[in-house]
C-alpha cells in the first residue's frame, strides 16, 4: 500500500459516494486507474465494506455505554450470542480487568438495563461494569 492508496482510503472514509473521477482527480489518477486501485483494496480486504455513518441520537439512541464483561469462560466463544443483541455496536475480547469490552447504544437507561440483563443471560458471564458516556467530543476511524 502506498501514499495514493492511503489518500484514497481517507477520501472514501470522508465520503464514500464520491465518483472514481472525483477521487482520481484528487490523487492525480484517471478514473479507470482509481477504480482499479479501489478494486484491489477491496480484494485485499483493506476496504471491508462501504457503509454510511448514522447520527445515533437522531435515531433515538441517546445513551452510549461501555460495558466491561467478566466471564468464567473464554468469552470469545460467546460472540454469536452477543452479536444477536442489536444494541451492542462493538464487542472486543480484551486483556485487563475484564474478559470483554462492549460498546452499547440505547434510547435510555431502562433500555440499557435491559441490554445488561440480556448480556447476563449469555453463558459464562459472571459480572459487568458499565460506564455511561456523558458527552462525546469526537469519534473517528483512523486512516
Amino acid at each position: 500500500m502506498d501514499d495514493i492508496d492511503r489518500m484514497l482510503i481517507g477520501l472514501l472514509q470522508e465520503d464514500a459516494t464520491r465518483s472514481y473521477a472525483v477521487l482520481g482527480q484528487a490523487v492525480g489518477l484517471s478514473s479507470g486507474a482509481t477504480h482499479e486501485r479501489v478494486r484491489k483494496l477491496r480484494e485485499r480486504g483493506v476496504i471491508k465494506r462501504t457503509t454510511i455513518e448514522v447520527d445515533q441520537a437522531a435515531l433515538g439512541r441517546t445513551v452510549t455505554a461501555y460495558v466491561l464483561v467478566e466471564g468464567s469462560t473464554w468469552m470469545g466463544d460467546s460472540s454469536d450470542r452477543l452479536a444477536a443483541i442489536p444494541e451492542i455496536e462493538e464487542a472486543h475480547v480484551i486483556a485487563g480487568p475484564a474478559s470483554m469490552l462492549l460498546k452499547v447504544r440505547t434510547a435510555g437507561t431502562r433500555d440499557l438495563q435491559d441490554v445488561l440483563r440480556r448480556v447476563f443471560d449469555v453463558e459464562g458471564v459472571t459480572g459487568t461494569q458499565t460506564v455511561v458516556v456523558l458527552e462525546t467530543f469526537f469519534e473517528r476511524t483512523l486512516k
